[in-house]
């Protein structure tokens, strides 16, 4: 295992909960929490008095870090996210609270996701000791038809999951109920939906979502990436024929946002990956909603490099020792807003087909 590989897989994970107003954020979380398997997680919310979970409540350890009966720890958001988990993570090195070996943070019903990731990977404090393990989105199985209509938040917290709840399951219409799941399937392939009733589900769907299993160490990119949800030997992608359904639609945001998986049998040049992610982040980086890759470097046979990206952001890619599985195809992940998947084709092979410059810049080092 390589040491860029440890300091990843021991970075504290972080666990991103979202979802539109009245979609049982709260009723998930609550339930959760009572698992003891979560008794050593930390849970960063906007206010106490909004989140409903009071009752779990036991004792102040600091000014704004509350014990819950179950052992976890709530606190609130202190000024910013970052500034929050930095806070933590000094009281936690100090013993001023008890340690934590995850955290959730449970964002309000209007929250756009991407800029709540982009803060988390961009402050350099924050991305040193902890990690985006994973999105995890309720969706209601009652009027989640309705708001994926009217608000253009829900759409992209849906979109950018890696795990989709539907809520409210057993008040919901059946057809309604199987539309809506149709129209999740096409919006966000890569992401499971799991159906919830009255909150209770498995911790265990919900967390360890990330690149690195904290438990074994070992690698998960099948699993992180999604990319078996993207596969259509026909070429053609069902979230593209969805947009095409409504794209006169303007109250249907899912024809603005959509997913799409590249894949490259050769591997590519370091300099012209890097040079094209770049170019893309600079010209379109507020479309790129979420990126996600393992791909295959021309100097480093064997050694695939690993990225994560958020608009503008790309987190430092990693270089894994190994390939995690048989198949050494660069795979590439995008989640993007009236950004089509033509674009990214021709963008990257303007940087693929080029002819390398001279001076060639090294891939990550190990």
């Amino acid at each position: 295992m390589s040491a860029t590989m440890i300091e990843a897989a021991s970075r504290t994970p972080v666990t991103l909960l979202t979802g539109f107003l009245g979609s049982g954020k709260t009723t998930v979380l609550n339930h959760v929490l009572k698992h003891p398997e979560m008794a050593a997680t930390a849970v960063i919310v906007n206010e106490f008095g909004e989140v409903g979970i009071d009752h779990l409540l036991v004792e102040k350890a600091t000014d704004d870090v509350v014990l819950m009966q179950s052992g976890c720890l709530c606190c609130t958001i202190r000024g910013d996210i970052a500034e929050t988990l930095v806070n933590l993570f000094v009281d936690r090195a100090k013993g001023r609270i008890p340690g934590f070996e995850r955290v959730v943070i449970e964002t309000t019903g209007l929250a756009d996701p991407a800029p709540i990731l982009h803060a988390l990977m961009s402050d350099p404090i924050v991305a040193e000791r902890y990690m985006v393990d994973g999105v995890v989105t309720t969706v209601d199985a009652v009027n989640g038809a309705d708001t994926l209509d009217r608000q253009v938040e829900a759409v992209k917290q849906a979109a950018v999951a890696d795990r989709l709840l539907l809520t409210k399951c057993d008040v919901a219409d059946a057809d309604r109920r199987r539309d809506l799941e149709a129209r999740l399937a096409a919006l966000n392939p890569g992401a499971p939906l799991i159906e919830v009733t009255g909150g209770a589900v498995d911790p265990r769907f919900l967390f360890n979502l990330g690149l690195f299993d904290p438990d074994s160490k070992t690698v998960e990119v099948q699993r992180w990436l999604g990319e078996e949800a993207y596969a259509d030997p026909s070429g053609e992608h069902a979230h593209e024929g969805h947009a095409d359904q409504h794209r006169h639609d303007v109250n249907r945001h899912d024809a603005h946002i959509g997913s799409f998986c590249i894949v490259r049998d050769r591997p590519m040049s370091w300099t012209a990956l890097s040079g094209w992610l770049d170019a893309l982040a600079s010209m379109r980086g507020s479309d790129l909603l979420r990126v996600k890759a393992i791909v295959a470097i021309e100097d480093r046979p064997g050694q695939p490099v690993v990225l994560h990206g958020v608009q503008h952001l790309f987190h430092p890619p990693v270089l894994l020792p190994a390939w995690p599985s048989d198949d050494h195809r660069t795979r590439i992940v995008f989640i993007t807003r009236d950004l089509p998947r033509a674009t990214i084709e021709q963008s990257l092979a303007a940087f693929t087909d080029a002819e390398p410059p001279p001076d060639l810049a090294p891939p990550p080092a190990v």
